[in-house]
């Protein structure tokens, strides 16, 4: 009975994405979705109570796609910038399929009570899949990181991805190259600023940047 429900939760999903692709997210209704999966209406809000559900659902598939697809493409690398970038890359991998949905995501995501909002309690377990990617591009760099950047440096890195996504979702050049050449930018760039932390006076300024960071998260 667990993988029966299990194959019907997959298969509204599924079908839900096929659809937003195809006739986009405000013309697709729950009732189309259960019609087209050949479920009940009830049947389909058992599984999932509005169509913000199954974004949540999409958005949780690609956190774990991600991290499974990243996890492969940082193996053997020890710079923390070659890390960096390649998680980075490794999301818009696994994004890709998804880019005319971006937008119907990001419009969904930005309300507050979303569960799809990135900040949001219902969206945790997609945020922390996300988070430990780059707790482990920075444990993993070599030479290591300093030491007083360590515990809140991923989070800090997580909001550039989550930066990076907004520009892909709005990116029209073919393939989303613009994204690709951005982050191939902007990561030296942030490696070049983490140098500068062991310089005396500079670490001020890291200071400044991690306690700001901590008391908004309070």
């Amino acid at each position: 009975m667990a993988v029966k429900s299990e194959r019907t939760r997959e298969m509204l999903a599924s079908v839900a994405l096929g659809m937003f692709r195809e006739i986009g997210f405000e013309k697709t209704t729950m009732r189309a979705i259960a019609n087209e999966a050949g479920v009940s209406v009830g049947n389909a809000y058992y599984y999932f109570a509005s169509k913000d559900d199954l974004v949540l659902e999409l958005y949780e598939q690609v956190q774990n796609e991600h991290a499974a697809h990243a996890s492969h493409t940082i193996e053997g690398l020890e710079g923390f910038g070659d890390r960096l970038k390649a998680v980075l890359h490794a999301g818009v991998d696994v994004m890709a399929p998804y880019h005319g949905f971006g937008g119907d995501f990001i419009s969904t995501a930005i309300r507050p009570s979303s569960p799809v909002n990135p900040f949001g309690d219902q969206s945790a377990p997609a945020r922390e899949a996300s988070l430990a990617l780059f707790h482990a591009v920075v444990k993993g760099a070599s030479p290591a990181l300093p030491e007083k950047l360590r515990n809140d440096l991923p989070e800090l890195l997580w909001l550039a991805y989550m930066g990076t996504t907004l520009f892909w979702v709005h990116d029209t050049s073919e393939n989303q190259q613009r994204t690709r050449r951005l982050i191939d930018g902007l990561v030296p760039l942030i490696a070049k600023g983490i140098s500068l932390a062991k310089i005396p006076g500079v670490n001020r300024i890291f200071d400044d940047v991690l306690n700001l960071a901590r008391s908004i998260r309070a």
